[in-house]
């Protein structure tokens, strides 16, 4: 149940960023409805839950809602990849499964980022004692000023 709850929220995040308009709940349900049989509650609660998980935003229009993403396809993608990774008691060994069921291409892109992350790191500190090279400030490194 939550593995197709995951893919509904998916098909509907993937509708709402192809259209890149606001969608009301009718015209996602008569599109969902090309693939599968589906509620109209089902959608509507599932387009809520996207809204309250801050996915979407939305906008009472008459006696309707229009949803509109918050924030890119990129975006929910890592965070989708974070929540998984985050409910594992051994992260590095997820990991490594992880990167076993990556298809080649998927092991470039991953260097890539590396690559990419590399060059923006998380800790502004880090980054001005790695590219700075040796303290030469006058005293030995590790040493109190």
């Amino acid at each position: 149940m939550v593995r197709q709850l995951g893919e509904l929220e998916n098909a509907i995040m993937t509708r709402v960023w192809q259209w890149n308009r606001p969608v009301t709940v009718r015209e996602v349900l008569l599109d969902l409805r090309s693939e599968r049989e589906i509620a109209y509650t089902t959608v509507m609660t599932v387009l809520d839950k996207l809204h309250r998980k801050g996915w979407l935003r939305r906008e009472r229009v008459g006696r309707a809602y229009r949803y509109e993403p918050v924030s890119s396809r990129e975006a929910y993608t890592a965070a989708l990849m974070n929540d998984a990774w985050a409910t594992s008691d051994n992260p590095a060994a997820a990991l490594v499964h992880f990167f076993g069921l990556m298809s080649p291409e998927q092991r470039e892109a991953l260097r890539d980022a590396l690559r990419v992350a590399a060059l923006f790191p998380s800790d502004p500190s880090s980054a001005d004692s790695a590219d700075d090279g040796p303290d030469t400030g006058g005293t030995e490194p590790g040493a109190a000023r």
